[in-house]
């Protein structure tokens, strides 16, 4: 038979009604704020861990590579580049100048000899497969 008036069982009972009044849950809101407080760190822990990861590759990249190829030149400002010919070229003096000795007249028609005359400049750029133009070249479609 049990004993009514244990004074073990009375303290055993005093203890769980204290516990079981201590052991109320919090409110939602704290609980919320816990879940994101441990969501943020997690957030952050894992983007640490990709950027050490980023970070090693690219130091181990480096090991790997050749060196360093020779001196970096300072960085300059360009000079201006003369504009390139759109057109033809200016038409060229024919007609010699005056000597000083006297010479047999001359007719007002002049005909040039062909061999003097410079050949026509090609405007049309040759085809490259991979649609680059030589810089030598002008960028003007032929008229």
């Amino acid at each position: 038979m049990p004993d009514r008036h244990d004074p073990l069982r009375s303290l055993f009972q005093e203890a769980a009604s204290a516990g079981q009044s201590a052991a109320m849950s919090p409110p939602v809101s704290i609980i919320e704020r816990r879940g994101e407080r441990h969501r943020r760190r997690r957030i952050v822990g894992i983007a640490a861990a990709c950027l050490f990861v980023l970070a090693g590759s690219g130091a181990a990249l480096s090991t790997f590579l050749p060196g360093d190829a020779g001196p970096t030149l300072p960085a300059t400002t360009p000079s201006p580049v003369a504009p390139s010919p759109t057109s033809a070229p200016p038409p060229q003096n024919t007609v010699a100048p005056p000597s000083s000795t006297t010479a047999p007249a001359r007719s007002t028609t002049t005909t040039t000899p062909s061999s003097s005359m410079t050949p026509p400049r090609n405007t049309t750029p040759p085809f490259q497969p991979t649609g680059s133009v030589e810089p030598s070249m002008s960028p003007t479609p032929p008229r």
